[in-house]
């Protein structure tokens, strides 16, 4: 394996795990939230030095309809990057304490609360629009991650199964109450088992992954009966 795959691999898995650490927080508390978030940060700005060929690359070629929804989404995943790294300053009281950025604490938990799920969700969508990518370098760099003919036909089954179990978690956690802010304060249950919180987000970052996956195989499904007609 070469060098830089590896550093983009662990660079893109430590991003995923803490993602989801940042959804728990109340199983890490205020601190840790803060520079796991910081970190979060660090990966974000490294995942895009990684990939440079990819800014270079942005304004070359054709715009057919799967590189503008992947590109629609990346520019989301910026902004939401952007409101978290300016509401996450505001509001803290450890990290950036020293900043004494008191003013608008209002507007900027709101604004942390639609960053926080919206970037999760987005963030799950980055991943299903990479998943043929994703899959293919590991089995290319992985030899025993090569699975049988079998397996490669169940995928689907299992992509739905886990799509209806994301879906179920989706409602039960009240996502859409956060995604468009009907609550401005998240429900936080610190009794909960960590294994059946994890286990709902999973399942919902297993969802957004399916949706993205098979909408650009739908998306390219359309363009190639375009091109036939």
């Amino acid at each position: 394996m070469k060098p830089k795959f590896i550093v983009k691999l662990t660079v893109d898995i430590l991003m995923t795990v803490l993602l989801l650490l940042l959804m728990g927080y109340q199983f890490w508390g205020r601190a840790a939230h803060e520079w796991i978030g910081v970190g979060m940060l660090v990966l974000f700005i490294a995942h895009h030095l990684l990939n440079l060929n990819w800014h270079k690359n942005i304004f070359r070629g054709k715009y057919k309809s799967a590189r503008i929804l992947t590109l629609c989404v990346d520019i989301l995943i910026f902004a939401v990057m952007l409101a978290q790294m300016y509401s996450g300053i505001v509001m803290s009281r450890h990290v950036f304490a020293f900043l004494q950025a008191d003013g608008g604490m209002s507007f900027a938990r709101r604004l942390h609360i639609l960053g926080s799920y919206w970037g999760f969700i987005l963030m799950s969508l980055h991943l299903g629009l990479h998943w043929n990518m994703i899959i293919g370098t590991v089995r290319k760099n992985f030899p025993l991650a090569k699975v049988s003919e079998i397996i490669k036909r169940l995928s689907p089954v299992i992509g739905i199964i886990i799509a209806v179990c994301g879906t179920v978690s989706f409602v039960k956690r009240d996502f859409l109450d956060y995604l468009f802010l009907k609550s401005e304060f998240v429900f936080l249950d610190y009794s909960e088992p960590k294994i059946l919180f994890y286990s709902d987000y999973l399942a919902i970052t297993g969802l957004c992954i399916f949706i993205a996956h098979y909408g650009l195989k739908l998306c390219r499904y359309i363009e190639g009966r375009r091109k036939r007609k």
